[in-house]
């Protein structure tokens, strides 16, 4: 058994050191200890634990099953070469929330956001990372809100549009994701122009580069991702925003639960942020 030493002792002790030290070893020493705190006061927590209930609730086939689909940075954006992984909120976060519940993640990609919700009313997926739409909700229970992106236009250099006005005109073709929010939404701004539904972002972008349509609208971390890949391309407007929120099948109220614990604490820590950051996602909603 180790011997007992008062904490008073060691008290004198360390003054008597700290005494006999010169100033500038007295600085350095005090500087280093005052680091050591810092840095503990900001680990970030420990992720929360679910309970057996609700991680079969959460994963009910022993793995966590997401839907992700291309081209988003909230959602996936396939890995380079090298050692460039994928990336995207949604993967990130999701990976976070298996490594917590102590199952496999398992994530599921597909060409776009229609096809994610299609599997996940069709029973094939655990977890979906959206925006929480009042329509969306009627299959889908969503946790708390994790952030909120701004609308927006993308246009290709030595187009026809210049600015948001330019939008709603006769003749103008504004392509949307087929089945997306956005799509529902522009039908009741847009009164002139026309909606082009298309199946993915690559081909919307594919679409924009050919001309086969003036704009394409989406949330603006969609089209900053986008403009990266076409040269001059440009970004105006703001007609709306997006609110994202992970979500799971509709008769899981203990996934739930867990799934809101979880959400809260990263954002909390700033796990949400980091998430974001190595996602590249760009257009929040201050």
């Amino acid at each position: 058994m180790r011997n007992y030493v008062p904490a008073t002792s060691n008290l004198r002790r360390f003054c008597a050191t700290i005494g006999r030290m010169p100033y500038a070893r007295i600085a350095t020493a005090l500087s280093f200890a005052a680091l050591l705190l810092a840095s503990a006061c900001t680990t970030p927590k420990p992720q929360p634990e679910g309970t057996r209930e609700e991680v079969a609730a959460l994963a009910p086939t022993g793995k966590l099953r997401v839907g992700v689909y291309t081209g988003s940075p909230t959602s996936y954006v396939a890995g380079g070469s090298g050692s460039v992984g994928p990336r995207g909120v949604a993967y990130d976060l999701a990976a976070k929330l298996a490594k917590a519940a102590g199952v496999p993640l398992e994530p599921i990609v597909f060409p776009s956001n229609d096809k994610v919700l299609e599997a996940f009313r069709a029973g094939q997926l655990d977890l979906v990372f959206t925006n929480a739409t009042a329509v969306r909700a009627e299959f889908v229970d969503f946790g708390p809100t994790v952030f909120e992106l701004e609308k927006g236009y993308l246009v290709r250099s030595g187009g026809i549009l210049r600015e948001a006005a330019d939008i709603d005109r006769a003749g103008v073709r504004v392509g949307v994701s087929k089945g997306s929010s956005s799509e529902t939404e522009l039908a009741q701004v847009l009164k002139r122009a026309s909606l082009v539904p298309v199946a993915s972002l690559a081909d919307a972008r594919q679409a924009l580069v050919e001309g086969r349509i003036d704009a394409f609208a989406s949330n603006k971390a969609i089209l900053f991702e986008m403009s990266d890949r076409i040269p001059n391309a440009g970004i105006f407007g703001n007609w709306g925003a997006e609110s994202f929120a992970f979500g799971v099948p509709k008769g899981r109220p203990a996934a739930l639960g867990y799934l809101g614990r979880f959400v809260e604490q990263e954002r909390r820590n700033g796990g949400v942020r980091s998430a974001a950051e190595r996602a590249g996602v760009r257009g929040l909603k201050n």
